[in-house]
């Protein structure tokens, strides 16, 4: 089997949630015109509406981390995903705690490192925080609250990739077109199938 990529596990259990119909996805493209229309009236920058600049700002590197730029392909700070979640939060007040304090759990965890926050943070001590809450068996009192965050993170930066144009267009989709044949991506099934358990 050759080497999966973190690009490529996330594409297919992107079409996984597609194919189970649990992001609606028309939803999801109109968050992301809201989104672009909000960038494109304050003249190209986009303005955090549920967040604060810094709490935006964190955000939108731990996109980059989760889905970065590879292989040429664009990353999650290209599609949009920090921009796609504020929308999100700036709606829902669950969501806005769920970010809020899991950002803040974040600049707290680099403080206690001697690092001044998550941001500017070397990205080796980034991706080592993330390493650490990136997994459930890695849990403990200390580190809970940042593992359920970054499981919100980590779904929520796929479901905002993998709807927008440049996510839509990583996966070759096809969709609203003639074709003369249809193949069924059963190695992507086989994959989601084998991490749900199911298989």
């Amino acid at each position: 089997m050759s080497e999966i990529t973190r690009r490529d596990a996330l594409r297919r259990l992107a079409l996984a949630l597609t194919a189970a119909g649990v992001v609606d996805r028309v939803a999801a493209q109109e968050v992301h015109q809201m989104a672009a229309q909000t960038q494109a009236a304050s003249g190209g920058a986009y303005t955090p509406k549920g967040l604060t600049p810094q709490e935006y700002r964190t955000l939108e590197r731990l996109t980059d981390l989760i889905i970065p730029v590879e292989n040429g392909a664009p990353g999650a700070v290209a599609a949009g995903c920090a921009a796609w979640i504020d929308m999100l939060v700036s709606v829902n007040d669950q969501l806005k705690t769920t970010y809020t304090t899991g950002l803040a759990w974040m600049d707290a965890r680099m403080k206690q490192d001697g690092k001044t926050d998550f941001v500017s943070a070397p990205e080796a001590d980034q991706t080592a925080l993330l390493d650490l809450i990136a997994y459930r068996r890695n849990s403990t009192p200390e580190l809970e609250p940042g593992i359920l965050f970054f499981s919100w993170a980590r779904r929520m930066t796929v479901d905002a990739f993998y709807t927008s144009e440049i996510g839509i267009r990583d996966i070759d989709y096809r969709g609203n077109t003639a074709l003369v044949s249809y193949p069924a991506p059963t190695e992507a099934i086989a994959y989601a199938l084998k991490r749900s358990g199911l298989g």
